[in-house]
């Protein structure tokens, strides 16, 4: 009895402990729970909403960027169009009859939403939309500021419905008199219809501060701060009851419809115009919510394990051990194959660079000899030309005119050495200073120097120069060697022509463009034209890098060189390069 006695108080003494250390476990699991749950809403909010911000931001730049291509795409129309010979006939003869399907013809190809052609008088003789023709625009603003200046006008105007409308308009003149005025309407209404249901709300507004483009139709001729009044507003209880209920939101941008927003802003390099973008926290508040269900699930289902996790920790502690000892000495075996398999696979993979690197060269060397080759062609083709000239002339006792084609040659031989040395720093760019260059002048050398197959060929070559010099930031050597390249194409390809044409057009707007068009059969395969080696030539005639070197060249220099066919036929060619600003430093847009 009294050993019974004495051996009753261990019992309760174990159970107490027991259940402390229960308790303990309990109350740890639960501040743990809280302290996770609050760490973790703090920090995925704070991920989540700069994660949608980054891609607020990214969309707001294509946006931005796509609507300034836009407009900078539709400045250069009414140029162009203001020189067309048919529309300066019909304004000069009155005779408008095919006027219309002219402007019709240039829709597809331009992509503006509307071209309209007025008189001195300011009435529509011809347009796209049959519905305005005859309709008086005298005393429009587009109609008015064009026969003021003598640049392109850029107007924005309401609309009698809804929205604005946006214009740019040019003069049309002949030997210094004013014909009439070209005006050409820029869709900018398919942005909106893009943007709507992609984001929250999205604006644009001019340099005043007037809405001209929004997804909200309400918005538009009003000012920010107006229209998000116009939304409606909650009260104060309604506010602080979806705040509590949305706590994992940050503090909002701005209200818009009631609910809290983010705001972001960026400018647009055009006449002062900003953008604005209002996108929700939705996506924030689900992805946060979502992980901290799955939390908060985690740890009720740990607390309704933790009474059977700490009664059986005795009993699965050994068991435990040797599971994790046979466990180790598996990844102990494990990581030593892994070991040896990651030596087998080193000493591989160094055979295989050194093979890599062996093959590269080869490769480098192959291209840099055919990449001579074909530049090389055009210079000592001249130069056999202006040899043979030069050889009948000393048999004809001509020695003065003999030693121009020999002046000729020493400057061929100059370029060919100027080439090699430009061909051995392709690998390394931009190393070269860059300078302004007259792009009329840099036409009329490389015109110079192909003369000796334009005459042979006999190649009709029309030329259409902007009243004022086209200067670029480049190098002259370089364009020169492109120019070349697109009229030697242009020429090849209208070997099989019986009256061979290139039409050659520099305009200067926003970029300097020269496009030189053949009448030839055009391009069949458009998407591989600029790849290495592709030509259609024959073998001998070409190695098909002429193009390929000619777009990295454009590319070096800022620009961009295409290629399609025209809707008449032939193959047309565009270079577009950034025109130099004559108020800015040369060093300064060479960095740019």
């Amino acid at each position: 009895m009294a050993n019974s006695t004495a051996s009753g108080p261990r019992p309760t003494a174990t159970a107490r402990t027991i259940s402390w250390r229960v308790r303990f476990a309990l109350a740890l699991l639960t501040v743990v729970a809280i302290v996770t749950v609050v760490m973790t809403n703090r920090l995925l909010t704070d991920r989540f909403t700069e994660t949608t911000r980054n891609r607020a931001e990214l969309r707001l730049a294509l946006y931005s960027g796509n609507l300034l291509s836009e407009l900078r795409r539709s400045a250069i129309v009414p140029q162009l169009l203001a020189r067309d010979p048919t529309l300066i006939g019909a304004l000069n003869s009155a005779d408008y009859q095919q006027s219309t399907q002219r402007l019709i013809s240039f829709v597809e190809e331009i992509g503006a939403a509307n071209l309209m052609l007025l008189d001195r008088d300011g009435r529509a003789v011809a347009a796209t939309d049959r519905n305005v023709l005859g309709s008086a625009h005298r005393a429009e603003p587009y109609f008015i500021d064009a026969l003021r200046a003598a640049d392109t006008i850029f107007t924005v105007a309401p609309r009698e419905t809804t929205g604005f409308s946006f214009t740019y308009s040019r003069r049309v003149t002949a030997g210094g008199d004013v014909l009439g005025v070209i005006v050409v309407e820029v869709d900018l209404q398919k942005f909106e219809r893009a943007w709507s249901g992609i984001s929250a709300a999205v604006l644009v507004t001019d340099s005043v501060g007037q809405i001209v483009l929004a997804t909200e139709p309400r918005w538009r001729g009003r000012t920010e701060e107006a229209a998000l009044a116009r939304q409606t507003p909650q009260s104060a209880i309604e506010r602080a009851i979806r705040a509590t209920a949305d706590w994992t939101a940050l503090p909002p941008d701005a209200y818009l419809q009631g609910e809290g927003v983010m705001r972001l802003e960026t400018r647009i390099p055009f006449r002062g115009w900003r953008m604005a973008s209002f996108t929700t926290y939705a996506s924030v508040r689900e992805r946060v919510n979502g992980v901290l269900a799955l939390e908060i699930m985690g740890f009720a289902i740990l607390l309704a394990l933790a009474f059977y996790a700490l009664s059986r920790r005795s009993a699965l502690r050994l068991a435990l051990s040797a599971r994790e000892s046979a466990e180790l000495r598996h990844l102990n075996a494990q990581l030593q194959r892994e070991i040896a398999e990651r030596k087998r696979v080193q000493e591989d993979l160094a055979v295989a660079e050194q093979t890599l690197e062996q093959s590269s060269k080869l490769a480098a060397l192959g291209e840099m000899s055919a990449a001579v080759s074909h530049e090389l062609n055009q210079p000592l083709a001249a130069m056999k030309t202006y040899l043979a000239g030069a050889r009948l002339l000393l048999r004809r006792n001509r020695p003065d005119e003999a030693l121009v084609s020999f002046g000729r040659i020493d400057d061929l031989i100059e370029r060919m050495g100027a080439i090699t040395r430009q061909l051995k720093s392709y690998a390394r760019k931009g190393q070269d200073a860059l300078s302004p260059v007259n792009m009329g002048d840099a036409l009329a050398s490389s015109l110079s120097m192909m003369e000796p197959q334009l005459r042979q060929r006999r190649v009709l070559i029309n030329r259409v120069l902007p009243p004022d010099p086209a200067m670029v930031m480049g190098d002259r050597m370089r364009i020169e060697q492109v120019i070349v390249n697109l009229l030697r194409n242009a020429i090849d390809a209208t070997k099989s022509t019986r009256d061979p044409q290139v039409d050659i057009i520099l305009s200067a707007g926003e970029t300097a463009t020269l496009t030189v068009r053949d009448n030839g059969p055009g391009i069949a395969d458009l998407d591989e034209l600029f790849e290495p080696f592709y030509t259609t030539k024959q073998p001998g005639d070409g190695v098909g890098l002429g193009l390929a070197i000619s777009s990295g060249i454009v590319n070096d220099l800022g620009g961009r060189l295409t290629a399609r066919n025209g809707q008449a036929g032939g193959a047309v060619f565009e270079m577009q390069l950034p025109i130099l600003v004559e108020d800015t430093d040369p060093k300064t847009q060479a960095a740019e």
